[in-house]
């Protein structure tokens, strides 16, 4: 959906106005409104699955068989009673009893499933004046939401996630981890059956891109995984188990301390595990978990504090830094053939000392797989970058003595100033490095394809957009005519409409080349050779270059038009006259304006996917996995001994060659300089508020 980032923007503005415009502190509204958030996710994920579900549904003398949990469960929905959908809550958002219809909703919900017993958001609302409860139903159901198809809410859901995140509502932050981020691991996993099992899993977003990689395979997920879960907190549980239910999946997640307690006995059981653990915590019991068998390669090193409490002054063992407690968890919990993917402090790759023990006795054993660089300002409520690990425990004969190293931090795409993430194709280019690594081009070459022929298809919606920019530019233009007339030939005035005339020109000649090479892009076919694809790329290089082109041209004839209407209104006094008509200018310079924007836009698109065919091919042309400095770097074991048993990928990929953006748009640049000035404007009055009324408490 187009401007989903804006609606999301605002739904949340909404909703925190409404926040601040209470007595609630973040912390407080946090569960009441991801309720809320939940019940309309599910319900558009009802509405979705709801028309197929009663078309298949049995009829005994004519008349269908009631609707029932399971039908929505198998198409990765939950049931919901007549009272427990939401356009029911907006039938009563002014009652005053809109609190206890919330909750009614969330009581027959955990009636139908039994795994959600007790975890909904129930009580809370009895705490939220019904009129403001009111306004956040009303908030969070916004008119151009409501017939989109697709996971939006589950967009909103996560976004919102992000939010409270951002605000430290619980936790500081750390029940979610990045969907970028999960995508990737889950990709590079690839879970296909099985137990998958998250040992810190938050709010559960492993879980939930697990099973979108199952779907996209068109299978059910809750045929084909098993989710396993251990989180410290209860209000957490409650969220994953939330996150879970509303896209139709059920997952035992139980409350345990993951140091100090297993209670699923998962060791050496499972598929797939995958996890953002706490990063360098340090205050773990040595003594309680010296004897774990979980930590097949020893403690990464204790340090002894004297005991101070109640008289106690017996020295205590305390492990200097957990990192490499929950790396041997992760390692000891798969079973012969598993797979684990884990976010993890970039300080581990190369810690030394004792941790550098411990992963040496890891990297021995041949199944660390891969490792990831990320980027700082991935994360929502830390700046700091971040490296995947990856461990294999059936890595192909081929593969054993290697360690796949990739430095992405040199890829990424800019969200806000404060966020980045991986674009869709971002994330498929990285992933297709990891396919030829292990042995599978075919899928490289079909991304490579799938990216030429999505550059052909929006080349086809260019023609029709140009046709309409030169149309309304001409009938702006005409609007103007009977005062450019009055103008002397040969005057300095001329000269805008000069230039407006020979950019025009070029403009339709370079349109009618653009129009005629559409034709003539290459349709590559799925099993089309590497050099086929290098061909394929380099035959659509001018048209995409072409589009760049017009797009630059459409903006400069939209700001020639602009110097047109200044020059008819200030120099040639057309507003005096009756024959101008504002009203028709103002709509005429409109329909440029917006003929332009969809124009650009498309044009855009047409080199985006090019620009992602001809980023593969440069760098991988024969679709075979090749050292790419500053990206990718095949390491043997002999290599990462030398480097003191290093997993750090920049030590091992080198320096990108400098790039220079040919793409690079100076007053965007300028635009993005500007937010973020006005940013740290806002951040800066917003500190000094917070001192002035903390040095007024002091001296009051």
């Amino acid at each position: 959906m187009e401007n989903i980032e804006a609606i999301e923007a605002r739904l949340w503005r909404a909703a925190d106005l409404l926040r601040s415009g209470s007595e609630l502190a973040s912390n407080e509204y946090f569960m009441p409104v991801m309720g809320l958030i939940f019940l309309r996710h599910a319900y558009s994920r009802f509405l979705a699955v709801k028309p197929e579900i009663e078309a298949k549904l049995p009829t005994r003398g004519g008349i269908k068989r009631p609707l029932t949990k399971e039908d929505f469960s198998q198409k990765g929905s939950i049931f919901l009673q007549p009272h427990a959908q939401f356009d029911y809550f907006i039938e009563k958002a002014d009652d005053p009893t809109v609190p206890q219809i919330i909750i009614a909703a969330m009581e027959s919900i955990e009636e139908d499933y039994d795994g959600l017993k007790g975890v909904l958001p129930k009580q809370e609302y009895q705490s939220i004046p019904p009129d403001l409860l009111g306004d956040l139903v009303r908030t969070l159901n916004p008119e151009e939401l409501k017939k989109v198809s697709g996971d939006v809410f589950g967009r909103i859901y996560e976004y919102f996630l992000t939010q409270f995140a951002d605000q430290k509502a619980h936790d500081a932050g750390e029940f979610f981890t990045p969907i970028s981020l999960v995508s990737f691991i889950a990709n590079v996993l690839e879970p296909t059956h099985g137990t998958v099992f998250d040992p810190a899993c938050g709010s559960g977003g492993m879980f939930v891109q697990s099973a979108r990689f199952v779907e996209k395979r068109h299978e059910n997920p809750s045929q084909k995984l098993t989710f396993r879960g251990l989180e410290k907190n209860k209000t957490t549980i409650n969220l994953a188990k939330m996150n879970l239910a509303v896209h139709g999946l059920e997952g035992d997640i139980q409350q345990a301390l993951t140091y100090y307690d297993d209670p699923l006995n998962l060791f050496k059981k499972c598929d797939y595990v995958m996890a953002n653990p706490p990063f360098n915590v340090d205050e773990v019991d040595a003594d309680k978990i010296k004897n774990d068998p979980r930590l097949p390669f020893g403690l990464p090193g204790v340090t002894t504090v004297k005991g101070k409490k109640n008289g106690d002054t017996k020295a205590k063992g305390r492990v200097q830094n957990a990192n490499y407690l929950w790396i041997q968890y992760f390692y000891s919990y798969l079973n012969d053939k598993g797979r684990a993917g884990f976010v993890m402090s970039s300080q581990a790759s190369s810690a030394g000392r004792d941790e550098a023990k411990v992963r040496q006795k890891l990297i021995e054993t041949e199944h660390v797989d891969i490792v990831v660089a990320i980027r700082s300002n991935f994360f929502y409520t830390r700046t700091v970058p971040c490296e995947l690990w990856f461990l294999n425990k059936a890595k192909p004969k081929q593969c054993q003595d290697n360690v796949l190293m990739l430095d992405t931090r040199n890829v990424y795409r800019k969200v806000t100033r404060k966020i980045y993430d991986f674009s869709p194709e971002q994330l498929q280019n990285l992933l297709s490095i990891v396919w030829l690594y292990r042995g599978e081009p075919e899928r490289f070459r079909a991304l490579v394809g799938s990216y030429l022929n999505r550059t052909k298809t929006e080349a086809t919606e260019v023609p029709a957009l140009l046709q309409t920019f030169i149309q309304v530019t001409d009938a702006l233009l005409k609007l103007t005519s009977p005062f450019l007339a009055t103008l002397p030939e040969g005057g300095a005035h001329c000269e805008p409409k000069h230039e407006f005339d020979g950019a025009l020109r070029i403009f339709r000649k370079n349109a009618s080349a653009f129009e005629e090479a559409i034709n003539k892009l290459p349709a590559p076919k799925e099993h089309d050779a590497a050099c086929a694809l290098r061909t394929a790329t380099e035959k659509a290089s001018p048209t995409a270059e072409t589009g760049r082109d017009l797009a630059k041209q459409a903006d400069h004839i939209f700001k020639l038009l602009g110097r047109i209407l200044d020059l008819c209104q200030k120099e040639l006094d057309a507003k005096e006259h009756e024959s101008w008509n504002a009203r028709d200018i103002t709509r005429a310079r409109k329909a440029c304006d917006e003929a332009r924007h969809s124009l650009v836009e498309q044009l855009r698109q047409v080199r985006y996917f090019h620009r992602n065919a001809v980023w593969l091919v440069e760098r991988f042309p024969d679709a075979v996995l090749v050292d790419v400095p500053g990206l990718v770097k095949l390491v043997t074991r002999k290599e990462i001994e030398k480097n003191d048993w290093s997993l750090t990928p920049g030590r091992y990929v080198g320096i990108a060659p400098e790039e220079v953006d040919e793409d690079f748009d100076f007053e965007e640049a300028l635009k993005d300089i500007h937010l973020e000035l006005e940013g740290l404007n806002g951040e800066a009055e917003e500190l000094a508020s917070t001192i002035a009324k903390n040095f007024e408490e002091l001296v009051g």
